[in-house]
């Protein structure tokens, strides 16, 4: 076997294998740093006897197996250094053995409540939602901060100070490695979620750099809430999540066209929707509705992108449905950006002026004085009404607030389109 051919397969099997590894060991350690240290020490031990010993048949219980070597010497050097000025004898010996044969049992327990205690550590709400989200993806995606740094366009000393801190501060919290309880469980939960769809629409829909979508990004967020959904199987609202990126993903290769630009939903190829990830999300939320309590934030916006998804036309979409999903959302969830939606499902079903209403209502919100998707929307429906040249200064205000390079070329020449219409008119 090639060097090359090694460090692929390790790197193939890391990404599997590492959430797994750091997990079981975080469990005995109840230290998250010192865990993924030392699951980074198997690795670097991998790379240096795989490719003249070849891949073993099992790859992860190898890693496994270093990584316990590694903790168990730590543990006998820490030992050590603790009796150094005693005498060690019988007892100590005894005591020793007692404790490894602890931590080779404990090792051995079920992986799948360890990873789903990463899992609520690494999105524990001590840390801000960037820690979080770079913790995520480097403990349980096993990506390395130049991947992290390259997938949100911050410099990867950025990114490595985030982690760095992160560790710190769940280590100085003494924060347990475990699972919450009781009305905790739910608040926590939420935290998760947040940060996996936070994950996914940084993929879907790049708040900056010349990529419109991350494909990668969003596969990283599916593998993580599939994950979940293994691991807290009567939560309805992970099942809600699943569904909603499932959903959403499935549309990835029509969003843009060859050239990167972005493709709206309306003008999309249907064709190139994936099927089997519409199925795998309607499954996702039959059964977020089967688990009952009636269907969470998550699981409504599913609801919606599987509006979407059942028309094969997009004049066959249900948008009276639509709106009536949003409004629902709004009882439970309100917010100035899904009045934002709503008010575009309410212009597809009953006019642009209907909707244009509900948005000129929002021009003073605070929390949308920056977000770009609002001129872009009423820019959108001037436009349909005639109004061409208030519809280009809207385009215009859109571009100036996007950060993504593809996003302000389009509103641009959407700004352009209407100046052009406004001078015909005037004509």
């Amino acid at each position: 076997m090639t060097n090359t051919d090694a460090h692929r397969a390790i790197d193939a099997v890391w990404r599997i294998e590492s959430a797994r590894l750091i997990a079981g060991l975080a469990r005995m350690l109840r230290d998250v740093g010192l865990a993924e240290e030392l699951a980074q020490d198997a690795l670097v031990i991998a790379l240096e006897k795989w490719p003249q010993t070849g891949v073993p048949d099992n790859p992860g219980a190898w890693l496994m197996a270093t990584a316990k070597h590694r903790a168990i010497d730590r543990l006998r050097r820490s030992k050590l250094q603790q009796r150094k000025h005693e005498e060690l004898g019988y007892e100590l010996e005894r005591e020793w053995e007692d404790a490894t044969a602890k931590l080779e049992a404990a090792m051995d327990d079920d992986i799948g409540d360890d990873l789903l205690r990463l899992v609520f550590t690494a999105c524990h709400p001590l840390l801000s939602m960037e820690a979080r989200v770079a913790l995520t993806l480097r403990l349980l995606g096993g990506l390395t901060t130049d991947e992290i740094a390259r997938a949100y366009l911050v410099p990867e000393a950025t990114v490595a100070q985030r982690i760095v801190r992160a560790k710190r501060t769940l280590s100085e919290a003494n924060v347990p490695f475990e699972v919450p309880r009781g009305d905790e469980l739910a608040e926590r939960l939420s935290s998760v979620l947040g940060v996996i769809y936070l994950i996914f629409n940084e993929g879907y829909s790049a708040t900056a750099g010349d990529d419109w979508v991350r494909p990668a990004l969003c596969e990283e967020a599916l593998r993580l809430g599939r994950i979940v959904a293994e691991l807290a199987p009567e939560e309805a609202e992970v099942h809600g999540l699943v569904a909603l990126m499932e959903i959403q993903a499935s549309r990835l290769r029509a969003r843009t066209d060859p050239a990167g630009a972005p493709v709206l939903l309306l003008d999309q190829d249907r064709s190139r929707w994936d099927q089997l990830l519409i199925q795998r999300g309607f499954a996702a939320l039959l059964r977020a509705r089967q688990l009952g309590g009636g269907l969470g934030p998550y699981a409504l916006q599913a609801a919606i992108a599987a509006c979407h998804a059942r028309a094969r036309t997009a004049d066959q979409t249900d948008w009276e449905t639509i709106a009536a999903l949003y409004g629902t959302l709004l009882q439970s969830n309100p917010s100035p950006i899904v009045e934002l939606n709503r008010a575009v499902a309410v212009s597809m079903a009953s006019g642009p002026a209907a909707g244009l209403a509900l948005v000129d209502r929002l021009i003073s919100e605070p929390v949308l004085a920056n977000y770009h998707l609002l001129p872009s929307v009423r820019g959108d429906l001037l436009a349909k009404l005639g109004r061409h040249e208030e519809a280009r200064i809207e385009f215009e205000r859109a571009a100036g607030m996007t950060r993504n390079a593809r996003e302000r070329e389009f509103l641009l020449t959407r700004s352009h389109s209407s100046a052009r219409e406004a001078t015909q008119s005037a004509g």
